[in-house]
């Protein structure tokens, strides 16, 4: 299903109308992969628009272009500003925003530093990515055959484009077997991350995820959650998490910009059950917090109209 349109794309310093914002055919980027993104939102809050932690997305984002060898033609301030600048001139009050950098036409081959750098900024109305249901009750997920590629292979550390073919991959085989999801193992044998998000669970009262080392990025939700775990006095770790955890576990969701927080309800058909006490009161918490009704974490809102 197409994208809802809105008026304007941000391309290299320009505002730009939707159905204009094009690239050309020989985009090296669209070749290999050569290009980092984010993945934000913009909740509607009492005082407009406000993007949550988008100074911390921005800084991610100039991270993996460093890892990549990227030199952004923009400073993290004017991306900031064009973020806020297209949402305002969208007139939405909450959406999802993709900033892109990516290396453009100009130069074939795998040798990439000759090509020249672009960057664009994309905002449109967006639900949760797995559905108001799957907030609700809770998703299935399965484990699946591809695994996530060893650190010395690509970098996970890096959200880059090339690297969500592997992600892809896993979904499709995830929803051709029926499933909602699909959780990915390191070469190592540990759990690693799901698809588009990072996991957590919970076993013996204490909330567990997965460490970078096991092939997970380091989400900014889930750094958010980790937070709001220990503000609201649980116990929580960064450790390795066997497959047979997963099987055992008490509680178990998962966690992306795009997601958001969404409870599991089984793993490769072992019952989780509904959402439980610990998932609902830190998901009931991180809504609270992006739509700027809890005073504790309004630092983590960038208000688009101030």
């Amino acid at each position: 299903m197409p994208l809802p349109k809105v008026d304007k794309i941000w391309m290299d310093g320009a505002l730009v109308d939707w159905d204009d914002a094009n690239v050309h055919v020989l985009t090296h980027a669209l070749h290999y992969g050569s290009g980092v993104f984010e993945g934000i939102r913009a909740y509607a809050t009492s005082e407009g628009p406000a993007v949550f932690r988008l100074t911390d997305h921005i800084r991610r984002l100039f991270n993996s272009a460093k890892i990549y060898l990227i030199e952004v033609p923009f400073s993290a301030e004017q991306l900031i500003e064009a973020t806020k600048e297209t949402v305002r001139v969208n007139a939405l009050e909450s959406c999802y925003i993709r900033p892109l950098v990516y290396l453009g036409y100009g130069e074939m081959g795998l040798n990439p530093l000759p090509c020249p750098v672009q960057v664009s900024i994309a905002v449109w109305p967006w639900g949760t990515y797995l559905g108001d249901l799957a907030l609700q009750h809770g998703v299935k997920v399965k484990i699946s055959s591809w695994q996530r590629p060893d650190p010395n292979s690509m970098p996970p550390a890096a959200k880059a484009t090339g690297m969500y073919l592997n992600s892809s991959m896993a979904k499709v085989e995830a929803l051709k077997a029926g499933y909602d999801e699909a959780i990915l193992m390191s070469p190592q044998g540990y759990v690693s991350e799901c698809t588009g998000e990072n996991l957590f669970i919970v076993k013996d009262g204490r909330i567990i995820t997965p460490p970078t080392s096991a092939g997970a990025l380091e989400g900014i939700t889930q750094r958010s959650i980790m937070t709001i775990a220990r503000d609201l006095g649980f116990e929580h770790v960064v450790a390795n998490i066997l497959r047979s955890d997963l099987y055992t576990a008490e509680e178990a969701f998962l966690t992306g910009t795009a997601a958001e927080v969404v409870p599991i309800r089984s793993i490769d058909d072992r019952v989780v059950g509904e959402p439980g006490p610990i998932t609902r009161k830190v998901q009931e918490t991180f809504f609270a917090a992006v739509k700027g009704e809890a005073d504790r974490y309004k630092d983590w809102l960038e208000h688009v109209n101030t």
